[in-house]
């Protein structure tokens, strides 16, 4: 890894930290924030490997200072997953999106059933998971729009 490298993955991680951390958008569920439009952003921009690096990183960090450590290694591990697909599918870029959104949703609702020792547990979140996923989504739709002319 370059050091250029090296040093974006650790800006980007920052911004996917902060933008995991910080906004909490109302849903009918709970709440969304922007860290996975973030990740996607990151991608886009800056390649495979920084958008992996600031996406384990910066997610897992919010993990740690949220008081859910017990969720860092599953963040790793599905964070990593949703930045390869969509780096993979980056070509269809709402397919990209949706697929990677989806495996996303996937990991975390598999996780919570595995950590709480119940499938239904890990169920009742997904309707949450998916909503926000939207509003991600969404959100990097229009980020993208906004930045494509302007960072590459």
């Amino acid at each position: 890894m370059t050091t250029k490298e090296l040093t974006t993955s650790a800006v980007m991680a920052a911004f996917v930290f902060l933008a995991t951390f910080v906004p909490k958008i109302p849903i009918p569920l709970g709440y969304a924030h922007l860290g996975d439009a973030a990740i996607f952003l990151a991608v886009i921009f800056c390649g495979r490997r920084v958008g992996i690096l600031s996406g384990v990183i910066g997610s897992a960090l919010a993990d740690l200072i949220s008081g859910f450590p017990i969720w860092i290694v599953p963040t790793i591990l599905i964070k990593a997953a949703e930045a390869e697909i969509f780096w993979r599918l980056r070509e269809k870029f709402l397919l990209g999106l949706i697929v990677a959104s989806l495996a996303m949703a996937a990991g975390y609702t598999l996780t919570g059933a595995f950590l709480y020792d119940s499938l239904e547990l890990g169920l009742a979140s997904t309707p949450g998971l998916l909503l926000k996923a939207a509003v991600n989504i969404f959100a990097v739709i229009i980020l993208n729009a906004a930045l494509k002319n302007r960072l590459r």
